[in-house]
């Protein structure tokens, strides 16, 4: 795991190294353990590397790396990268290193872009083709890895983090309301957008061209709507029993091939299903025993909030080295600052990330592995029942009322009096993505014109409601249980929790793996899952492992890693003023509503275009 970053200057002067290195080492925590450059003979092309060495620790595998023709930076892992390996050797392929980067120097040089289809992995790259004169730019198919450009017609800039691009000082702060809106609607700046209207985030699953003539389209090679398609067909033809054998060997070969490594792999173990399915897998196929860390609070010790307890009887039962940790509450609020300087986008979580991340690295670990994922691929949140409740609900009134009648309705003072979701059920809940926003979002679009100036309202919510709107039409070709599992994961799940993983794990320089995120699993399990083949909710985890898992742990209710939040942020000295608590103090805001709003307050970029 790395940090990469690179400038071609195409039509422009040749790149400064002083920019470039300056954009380099505002990744140092991305990657502590070594750092490179490159440049081309003609100074037009400069790559930059921060490494965080997992595959291949010898000065072999360092990047950027060099082929010929070909120069070379990525981030990320390849884990099929052995498997690679051995077919280009069967081709004549004579390997210098024992490196996942090289591996793709090769399939580049044989399959060109089209090497994408065969990889496996998480992954952000950027590689310079000299005999073509282009620079090709790739990320992984569920957005696992960020990449960040910058083009101003004449010199493209990227980056694995917004802060780095801006660290090279060549890029204009002048914010991109659409991405300052989306933050507001939904907690997460959304994809493609970024803070900052010059740079943007190349999409999930898409490549890019950059040539003499200037930056290309981005080009998708594959995307979750589509590969579900795909899979609701083939998964009509099994039968429950046959579905449960493929999700378990799929499962099985997932988890293994995350478990591909150079130094020790450990895991996040809450009392959950999703991790501790994880780390019984891994158990079993590596053999030797593995690492386990659960965290809490000295003030939900003994509370039902506290997963430690059940988290060790897990540990107990599988076998593994397992360490709990508390941390007292004057520790939880001091660490405040140092999450919000850190982070890349403003997010309403991440937090919980924050804290677990810097507990196994404090540990000595570099990599471990993450649940996340399961109730995106398998029907584990709320969602997957109320979102398709409240369009039934919503579509259902509207039926008798005529569209001035709800309107008016909408905007009487008895409506507005509601909380924002409830008002918002006959002007938004109508369609999958409009009611999926009243059950997840922070604040609704109505209510933007009292938080940013009207322009800058008015002018992201017109970009974000025209791709919603491209959005919904998509949807309607799907039944509603796979309507919600796209929009988790290629909502929540991308724009939210993969993005603040990723920050959050590098600025701890730990390498956060997510084996229930993965392409091949995805194309071998959305579509049971969404059929219903698989059973109810994550029902199926509970048959992967045997023995089964204790009782307690397959009978818990699904509860989120709570934190007391708001009792931080209120005693927290310098994170708001007076203007901003008045609005905070509001009873009836929660507290990612509050801590929206707060952020955009605190920041001095945001600050001048909200409202007084």
């Amino acid at each position: 795991m790395c940090g990469i970053n690179g400038i071609y200057a195409y039509a422009g002067s040749p790149v400064e190294q002083e920019e470039l290195l300056a954009t380099r080492e505002s990744m140092r925590n991305r990657g502590p353990d070594g750092a490179g450059l490159w440049q081309s003979p003609d100074g037009r092309v400069g790559l930059g590397h921060r490494r965080l060495s997992i595959i291949d620790l010898s000065p072999a595998g360092a990047q950027p790396m060099i082929q010929g023709d070909l120069a070379l930076t990525f981030n990320g892992e390849i884990y099929n990268y052995r498997d690679l390996r051995a077919e280009l050797e069967r081709e004549g392929v004579i390997f210098r290193s024992h490196s996942d980067t090289e591996v793709l120097l090769h399939l580049y040089r044989r399959d060109g872009p089209a090497m994408l289809e065969h990889l496996r992995g998480m992954f952000a790259l950027a590689l310079w083709d000299g005999t073509r004169r282009r620079l090709f730019l790739a990320r992984d198919p569920h957005g696992i890895k960020p990449l960040y450009y910058a083009d101003d017609g004449r010199t493209f800039r990227f980056a694995s983090q917004v802060k780095a691009l801006l660290a090279g000082g060549a890029i204009e702060k002048a914010l991109d309301p659409a991405g300052l809106v989306g933050f507001l609607l939904w907690g997460s700046v959304p994809e493609p957008h970024s803070l900052y209207r010059d740079i943007r985030l190349l999409p999930a699953g898409h490549s890019l061209m950059v040539d003499p003539g200037g930056i290309g389209t981005p080009t998708s090679y594959w995307d979750f709507p589509s590969s579900l398609r795909a899979g609701l067909e083939e998964a009509a033809a099994l039968t429950p029993a046959q579905a449960l054998g493929h999700f378990s060997q799929a499962l099985h070969r997932s988890v293994e091939a995350h478990l591909v490594s150079d130094v020790p792999v450990g895991a996040f173990l809450s009392a959950g299903l999703d991790s501790t399915t994880l780390v019984g897998l891994a158990r079993r196929i590596a053999c030797d025993s593995l690492d386990t860390l659960t965290l809490t609070f000295d003030e939900m010790r003994g509370t039902p909030n506290d997963e430690c307890p059940l988290a060790a009887e897990a540990a107990r039962h599988l076998g593994v080295n397992h360490r709990c940790m508390a941390l007292p509450d004057d520790s939880l609020e001091a660490e405040l600052p140092a999450f919000f300087a850190a982070m890349d986008q403003p997010t309403v979580d991440g937090i919980n990330t924050w804290f677990v991340s810097k507990a196994a690295a404090e540990t000595g670990l570099k990599v471990t592995l993450s649940g996340l994922g399961g109730d995106e691929l398998l029907g584990g949140y709320a969602s997957f029942d109320r979102v398709p409740a409240l369009v039934q609900r919503a579509r259902g009134l509207r039926r008798f009322l005529p569209v001035r009648g709800w309107r008016l309705l909408f905007r009487t003072p008895l409506m507005r009096h509601l909380p924002a979701n409830q008002a918002g059920l006959l002007d938004r809940g109508t369609t999958p993505v409009g009611a999926y926003h009243l059950f997840k979002g922070v604040f609704m679009p109505w209510e933007l014109e009292r938080i940013l100036t009207p322009e800058i309202a008015r002018a992201g919510w017109q970009e974000l409601e025209a791709a919603e709107a491209d959005e919904n039409r998509m949807l309607r070709a799907f039944p509603p249980f796979a309507q919600v599992m796209i929009l988790e994961t290629t909502r929540y799940m991308r724009n939210q929790l993969l993005r603040d993983t990723d920050w959050v794990g590098m600025t701890h320089s730990l390498e956060i793996r997510v084996p229930l995120v993965d392409r091949t699993l995805s194309e071998a399990v959305a579509g049971m899952a969404a059929l219903g083949v698989l059973g109810e909710g994550k029902s199926a985890l509970a048959s992967v492992l045997d023995p089964p898992l204790p009782r307690a742990i397959l009978d818990k209710p699904k509860t989120g890693f709570t934190m007391p939040i708001w009792k931080w942020l209120r005693h927290t000295p310098g994170l708001m003023d007076w203007k901003a608590s008045r609005l905070l103090r509001d009873p009836r805001l929660s507290d990612f509503r509050r801590w929206g709003y707060m952020m955009l307050h605190q920041d001095p970029d945001t600050r001048p275009l909200l409202r007084s």
